[in-house]
C-alpha cells in the first residue's frame, strides 16, 4: 500500500509509531503530536508507572496476587500524562514522578512488569479509551499491531544497531565516553539483546504491522523524519476526508 492509497477500512484519527529501542520513536512522536496539534502518549510511561507502584506498594511480581494487586492498584491510581515544553511530564496521585519512572530500579524491572498479558491488556484498554477516535500521536512496540490496528497511520522507525547504540551514549554518557568504542560496542550489544528479547516476546512482541510505513533513521536528523511522517499523516488525512 503506498503512502496516499485510500484506505477501505474504518479507522480512527490516530498515529501509531512503532520501532525498536533507539530508533528515535518517542522524540519523533512528541514533536509530530505538537506539529498536529494532537495529543501525545507514551505507551512506555504507563508500564514504568506500574513498575514504579510495583516498587512501592512491594508488590511480589513472582506471585500471581502480587500480580492481580499491582493491577488493581494502577486501575485506582490518578495518572496524567502531558508533555511541556517538549518534555513528558507524569503524574501519579498528584505527584511529580516524571524522574522517577526513569530512575534504574524501574528500569530493571518494567520489562518484567509490562511482560504481565493481563497488565498489557489493561494497559491496551486504557489508552484506546483515553484516545477514543483520536487525535492522537501514541508510540510503542506493537501499537500499530495490537492496540490501534485501526490507526489512520502506522509507522515503523529503524536504524542500525551501531547507530542507535551511537544516540544511547549522547543520551546518557559524557561527550569523552560517548565517543569511546568500547563504550558504544558496549551499548551495540545491549541493543542487540534487547532487539532479540523484544521480538521473541510471548506478549505485545515488537513486529511491524503490514500496513506500516517503514522508515529508515539511520542517516536522517529528527527534523527530516518527524517532517516525513507529518507529510504521511496529513496525506492520510486527506484521502481519509
Amino acid at each position: 500500500m503506498s503512502a496516499a492509497e485510500p484506505r477501505t477500512e474504518p479507522t480512527r484519527r490516530v498515529v501509531a509509531i512503532d520501532g525498536p529501542a533507539g530508533s528515535g520513536k518517542s522524540t519523533t512522536a512528541r514533536e509530530v503530536a505538537r506539529r498536529l496539534g494532537w495529543r501525545y502518549l507514551d505507551s512506555g510511561a504507563l508500564y514504568r508507572l506500574a513498575a514504579l507502584l510495583a516498587l512501592r506498594e512491594e508488590h511480589d511480581l513472582d506471585d500471581p496476587a502480587g500480580r492481580t494487586a499491582l493491577r488493581r492498584a494502577l486501575g485506582e491510581a490518578t495518572i496524567d500524562l502531558r508533555v511541556t515544553g517538549g518534555t513528558l511530564h507524569a503524574r501519579l496521585d498528584g505527584e511529580d514522578v516524571s524522574a522517577a519512572i526513569r530512575s534504574a530500579a524501574v528500569t530493571r524491572i518494567v520489562s518484567r512488569v509490562a511482560d504481565d498479558p493481563a497488565l498489557r491488556a489493561f494497559v491496551n484498554e486504557a489508552l484506546r479509551e483515553t484516545v477514543g477516535e483520536g487525535p492522537a500521536v501514541v508510540d510503542g512496540r506493537d501499537i500499530g499491531s495490537v492496540v490501534f490496528p485501526d490507526a489512520l497511520l502506522k509507522v515503523y522507525l529503524e536504524a542500525s544497531v551501531e547507530e542507535r547504540a551511537r544516540r544511547r551514549a549522547r543520551e546518557v554518557e559524557p561527550p569523552e565516553r560517548a565517543a569511546d568504542p568500547g563504550v558504544l560496542a558496549s551499548y551495540a550489544q545491549s541493543l542487540a539483546q534487547r532487539d532479540r528479547a523484544d521480538r521473541a516476546r510471548s506478549t505485545g512482541a515488537l513486529v511491524i504491522a503490514p500496513d506500516a510505513v517503514r522508515i529508515d533513521t539511520s542517516e536522517l536528523d529528527v527534523e527530516t523524519q518527524v517532517a516525513r511522517v507529518v507529510h504521511l499523516a496529513r496525506e492520510r488525512m486527506d484521502s481519509a476526508s
